[in-house]
């Protein structure tokens, strides 16, 4: 069932997404060569547990055994942190970080380069982030959900890239994981409609090279299924009232 938040629950969301966001920035700040992603997990962990009343979402959730996913080069979404997990010049890492406070979660990821990287892997950053900004720029009240696909779709695949399909965006408040499912493709006035107070997490996670992706035997990590790069942004947003802009909560 899909959720409407009330102005008060948005604005908790926006306070757990400023947590978010602040804690991506760290990581920014500290990734960096020779450092191990358990190192970073242990940072942010502290970071968000240093603001009163905020806990990492992700920590227990299914199972899931710390704060962040910590997705390295071909690894697409939910690597597992490691003390053994030590990152080179060259890299890339994706941080995917959520946030419970007061009873309700925001949501974020980005991808970093280590160091410096290739023109091909900045250039899958880059494009990442602009379909993830054509995904935001969809997400107003009376369009659907198929809209925010097509458009995160269309930036991806049109500058040579795919999309991962079988990982979704997805609705988010109470729930770390709500309804709608957001696809990163589809077909426009195709899926639920949008409406005001409805609060989503958008996150292309897209490749250099195929689509196809492969679980490995820990059961988290996703990887490319070709060994190519893939990078992932997101945003958790409110939808606004009719004619205005959707509210980016985890800038």
């Amino acid at each position: 069932m899909i959720t409407i938040k009330s102005a008060r629950e948005i604005e908790t969301m926006a306070a757990a997404g400023r947590i978010v966001a602040e804690t991506l920035a760290l990581m920014g700040r500290t990734v960096r060569p020779g450092i191990s992603t358990k190192e970073l997990d242990r940072v942010a962990e502290e970071f968000i547990r240093s603001h009163p009343g905020a806990v990492p979402s992700f920590k227990g959730l299914y199972d899931f055994p710390a704060t962040l996913c910590t997705s390295i080069n071909h690894e697409v979404v939910h690597g597992i942190p490691s003390a053994k997990r030590v990152l080179r010049a060259g890299d890339l890492i994706s941080v995917d970080v959520g946030v419970h406070l007061n009873g309700l979660h925001a949501d974020s990821a980005a991808t970093f380069p280590v160091g410096d990287v290739s023109p091909e892997t900045r250039r899958l950053l880059l494009v990442t982030q602009d379909a993830l900004a054509a995904g935001i720029a969809q997400a107003r009240a009376g369009n659907h959900v198929g809209d925010i696909g097509h458009a995160v779709q269309t930036v991806a695949e049109g500058a040579g890239f795919s999309v991962v399909r079988e990982m979704v965006g997805h609705g988010i408040g109470a729930s770390f994981h709500e309804e709608p499912q957001v696809p990163n493709y589809g077909k426009p006035k195709r899926g639920p409609r949008l409406a005001p107070g409805m609060t989503i997490a958008i996150e292309p996670m897209v490749n250099i090279g195929a689509a196809d992706i492969r679980t490995l035997p820990d059961k988290w990590t996703v990887v490319t299924a070709d060994g190519t790069l893939s990078a992932h942004f997101e945003h958790t947003v409110a939808i606004a009232e009719s004619g205005s802009a959707p509210r980016i909560l985890t800038r």
